[in-house]
């Protein structure tokens, strides 16, 4: 399986520096291959790629250990970086932020403050053992509650919610259980909580327009969310600004009207596209079934800042919202609100098996697909 990057790279996240020291490009429109992965661990290596801003965490799962190799922007430092994190060596999962790196063990939880020359332990938890419901939870979740990437780094959840996913946005958090019911909290400002409303909760509160609807992943943006049915079908609700939630956008229509209009003044704008402004949607505070073109089911998704990714059941990769850095990977830097496919995955006979969105940008894993068999003569 192999990893794709497309983006933001203003950091050498996606693609490395040349030999001069100096980045190759700062916005990577189509998908490349994430060169920098550790060589030492792709031996046999079973990997999850996170993102942020300026940083890219991978996590490898290899036969002599699991670690972590981080790559992009150091606090303290003038030069990007890439390599493995020596304090990572064990552990089971990671996430990363602007300057810290969380690492999930067995037995504890660390936080450590990545800067150069030495990295630098910031916080840490012990995992009670025994606080185990059965159920398998990744990062942010941990024993007795969630970690976020700014102190206090731990927050408590009420062991009744039995978390098994949980989705951090810029202001808000989206939480999914075992019995597949959505709730959210935070801020509510764009919408990005679902419950038709722009007000803020400070506790979680289960999402009523979904309640009945058996809910298998969730993600969150900076102010928008998403869920996934387990029957496939896509779920979302926030800020499109951009045309991050797939829906009619008036910011990207009226770039369009403003296009024609420089592009040739003697055409005037047509009055019925004005008139559609009503269909547009600024904010949707309710979840919103979303329709992809020519698929039938969405097996994943991850939202960025403002652009969203899904994979669909038959392995191709769809995203839409904004584009300025090249995140989309359509080979430009325009933003779309229709979910477009992603043509370089399909083209390359490759099948995407899973997606996520750091803030500008979007990495990728993929596998050859596999050939049907001969006809026999």
């Amino acid at each position: 399986m192999n990893w794709f990057g497309f983006g933001f790279n203003g950091f050498g996240q996606i693609s490395p520096a040349d030999v001069s020291g100096q980045i190759v490009k700062c916005k990577v429109n189509t998908p490349v291959l994430l060169s920098e992965m550790c060589r030492s661990c792709m031996i046999r290596s079973d990997c999850r790629v996170r993102g942020s801003w300026s940083s890219r965490a991978d996590v490898h799962h290899t036969d002599c250990g699991s670690r972590v190799c981080v790559s992009g922007f150091v606090s303290g430092s003038s030069e990007v970086r890439g390599g493995i994190f020596p304090e990572s060596l064990g552990c089971t999962d990671a996430l990363i932020s602007e300057r810290y790196l969380t690492l999930n063990f067995t037995d504890r939880v660390e936080c450590w403050e990545i800067q150069h020359p030495q990295n630098k332990l910031v916080w840490k938890r012990e995992q009670d053992l025994s606080d185990n419901t059965g159920h398998l939870v990744t990062l942010p979740l941990v024993s007795g509650g969630y970690v976020t990437p700014k102190p206090p780094f731990f927050r408590p959840l009420c062991f009744k919610l039995c978390a098994v996913s949980l989705a951090l946005g810029s202001e808000h958090a989206v939480l999914l259980t075992a019995d597949r019911t959505v709730y959210s909290w935070g801020s509510g400002s764009h919408g990005q909580l679902g419950h038709g409303a722009l007000t803020s909760q400070e506790e979680p509160q289960v999402l009523e327009a979904l309640w009945g609807v058996p809910i298998r992943a969730v993600s969150a943006g900076n102010w928008h969310s998403a869920s996934v049915s387990t029957g496939g079908d896509l779920y979302m609700w926030g800020w499109n600004e951009s045309g991050q939630l797939g829906l009619p956008s008036r910011g990207l229509e009226e770039e369009k009207l403003r296009g024609k209009s420089c592009g040739n003044t003697e055409q005037p704008i047509n009055e019925d596209e004005k008139k559609q402004a009503d269909v547009f949607i600024s904010v949707q505070a309710f979840p919103a079934l979303v329709d992809v073109p020519d698929v039938l089911e969405i097996s994943r998704i991850s939202c960025g800042s403002r652009h969203t990714a899904a994979v669909s059941g038959t392995g191709d990769l769809y995203t839409w919202g904004w584009g300025h850095y090249g995140q989309l990977g359509h080979g430009t830097e325009n933003s779309t609100d229709e979910p477009t496919l992603v043509d370089y995955f399909a083209s390359h006979r490759m099948c995407v098996k899973d997606v996520v969105c750091g803030l500008w940008n979007t990495f990728v894993s993929a596998v050859p697909k596999e050939q049907p068999p001969s006809r026999q003569e």
